[in-house]
């Protein structure tokens, strides 16, 4: 079971085919492979070989190196500076010289050896090349087919590579199945024990933002943006968006006419997704106010040195305000950056110190309210109290 050096081009350009991969990568890796096979059989595994194939005739060449040194240790590894300047009159103390073998065969043995390399060899340069090509494609939208699902997590088909899904990735309640086709989001390319990790996403900010450019025409050409985006993939998303073009609406330009844009988005994440599109503002202010739509915002106190906010709502929009498990606020105050909190606006203002910590403010009652419940009680207990 020798190796056949003669066939080596054919087999060389067979698998460059087959694996998609350039002749000269799958050649250099022959050549180490055929470089280890010359060592078990030859020489010694500590040598430094070389090997080169000439694809159209088949020869191939092994180069063997020796380090010049001034007292020979061993003769397979070394040789004098006086007699490595007798083939090459510049040689210095610690170059390497090679010396020309010729090959014609090798056998069973360093077949075998030569195999297991060329299969491992390849499959790191089938890696390095999906990396690399991967590598230019992060931060874009592209299609894939859901492989199998894995536990919480999903492994997309791309094509020339597997990507997977993890969890926190992943659209809340959307259901995955082997064969279904999706847009995905390639987050990045990670370097692993066992080759490039492509990560994609459905549930990012970022893949919001490219499904609406994909059908705002007028983001293209600079005439509306998306400033930020706060997203509770599966359940909720808040979208700030502005107009660069005096008289352009820019709400009115991301949901579309009767709403057809933001329907081909939410086609794509789900109905169950609600979306909402505000104006971003450069005043924190009308920011705040904008962000917690649809809640009639009466008035806000800002601490800006600690992003801060608290927020006046009139005491029937309190749940409105809050949002169902606190949804409503929580996003807003990623939306914007601060932190809000939501305060009747029964509340006088001198119980909403300018500065103060928001969760030390004591408003009526000496409770912070935010529920209609809690006003109802501390109105009862005040009549009691009155009462005695």
């Amino acid at each position: 079971m020798d190796i056949d050096v003669k066939q080596l081009g054919v087999v060389i350009s067979t698998i460059a085919n087959e694996k998609n991969l350039p002749e000269d990568a799958v050649q250099e890796v022959v050549e180490q492979a055929l470089a280890a096979a010359y060592r078990r059989d030859f020489g010694d595994r500590e040598q430094e070989v070389r090997v080169s194939i000439n694809t159209k005739t088949g020869d191939i060449d092994v180069y063997v190196g020796k380090d010049v040194v001034e007292k020979v240790g061993d003769e397979r590894f070394e040789i004098t500076l006086e007699d490595a300047r007798k083939i090459k009159k510049d040689a210095e103390i610690g170059d390497i010289l090679e010396f020309h073998q010729k090959a014609d065969s090798f056998g069973r043995v360093a077949a075998q050896t030569a195999k297991q390399v060329i299969l491992q060899r390849l499959r790191e340069a089938e890696r390095e090349i999906i990396m690399n090509e991967y590598q230019d494609k992060i931060g874009t939208v592209i299609n894939g087919v859901v492989a199998r699902v894995e536990g919480r997590m999903v492994r997309i088909d791309l094509g020339k590579a597997q990507a997977i899904m993890p969890a926190g990735e992943q659209i809340q309640n959307e259901r995955y199945h082997p064969g279904q086709r999706l847009k995905v989001y390639l987050k990045d390319v990670e370097r692993g024990f066992r080759g490039p990790q492509l990560v994609v996403s459905r549930g990012s900010t970022e893949f919001m933002e490219w499904l609406f450019r994909a059908e705002v025409p007028e983001m293209e050409n600079n005439s509306v943006a998306i400033k930020a985006i706060a997203r509770e993939a599966g359940v909720r998303s808040k979208i700030a968006v502005t107009s660069m073009v005096p008289g352009v609406d820019p709400v009115g330009t991301f949901v579309g006419g009767h709403g057809t844009r933001v329907n081909a988005v939410m086609s794509e994440i789900g109905d169950q997704e609600k979306i909402d599109i505000v104006v971003w503002d450069d005043d924190p202010v009308a920011f705040l106010t904008n962000a917690l739509s649809p809640t009639k915002v009466t008035k806000v106190h800002l601490d800006e040195s600690n992003k801060k906010a608290v927020v006046n709502v009139p005491e029937d929009q309190l749940s409105i305000a809050i949002g169902k498990s606190g949804q409503n606020v929580r996003l807003a105050s990623k939306l914007t950056g601060y932190e809000i909190d939501i305060v009747s606006d029964q509340v006088p203002d001198a119980e909403i110190p300018e500065g103060a910590e928001v969760n030390t403010l004591k408003p009526v009652g000496g409770q912070k309210l935010k529920k209609k419940e809690q006003l109802e009680s501390s109105l009862l207990e005040a009549i009691e109290e009155h009462g005695e």
